[in-house]
């Protein structure tokens, strides 16, 4: 254990609380009080630091989450619900009629984008609370951009699809759906930060270059050419 915390960098306390809980197997007993760990316990090792550290998951959270990896009868998609399903964990949203409007307006965005997805699960419970917080907050008219946040989520959701969907043994596959559908969400958040100083740059200086004239020419006016909405 001494040596796998000084290959990884984890302490050994740690290390044994995460045996505890059953995210990391215990070693294999070489005598009453001595255990030996290989590069597989390390791999996980690291897997879960991603999770926990980048990710963002809670420990409860990575541990539905292995589960579903180390289960050889789950199916990569059935380990990708539950993965996104703790990313947009259940929140406390009031009951009222704002909330259903909300949920109705989700369904319809989900109908009129024609996506085979469940309006009514995690995700789209969690993007009706949005909509009521924004409305709550006064800045409904935010609400006008969802379908363009749409029309770039379908894209990266796409590309997530064609890279996690590359030809692998099940247990490089389904790793390849937690890591990129976790660590994913975290890259893409921190890209939108980027781009938002980008485009402030781009805004105070307007005549810096043929990109800041036009800085985004497939967003908006491109999902709603494909769509035949004005």
């Amino acid at each position: 254990m001494a040596e796998l915390c000084r290959r990884s960098g984890v302490p050994v306390a740690t290390i044994k609380f995460y045996i505890r809980l059953g995210l990391l197997p215990a070693g294999r007993l070489t005598s009453p009080t001595r255990a030996s760990y290989d590069s597989a316990h390390e791999h996980r090792l690291r897997l879960i630091r991603a999770l926990l550290d980048a990710g963002g998951l809670s420990l409860a959270a990575i541990g539905d989450v292995l589960r579903a990896v180390d289960d050889p009868d789950r199916p990569p998609a059935d380990v990708l619900r539950t993965t996104t399903d703790h990313l947009t964990p259940p929140r406390e949203t009031a009951s009222g009629p704002e909330l259903d409007e909300a949920r109705a307006e989700v369904a319809r965005l989900v109908r009129r984008l024609g996506w085979r997805a469940d309006a009514d699960g995690p995700a789209g419970e969690a993007l009706a609370g949005v909509l009521v917080a924004l409305r709550a907050a006064g800045h409904g008219d935010f609400a006008v951009l969802l379908d363009d946040y749409a029309a770039a989520a379908e894209r990266v959701a796409r590309a997530d699809l064609g890279h996690l969907g590359r030809p692998a043994a099940r247990a490089e596959q389904v790793e390849r759906v937690v890591v990129g559908t976790v660590l994913g969400e975290a890259m893409f958040s921190a890209l939108r930060r980027l781009a938002h100083a980008d485009a402030w740059w781009c805004r105070l200086h307007p005549d810096s270059g043929a990109r800041c004239t036009d800085p985004d020419p497939t967003a908006g006016a491109a999902w709603r050419r494909r769509h035949g909405t004005p």
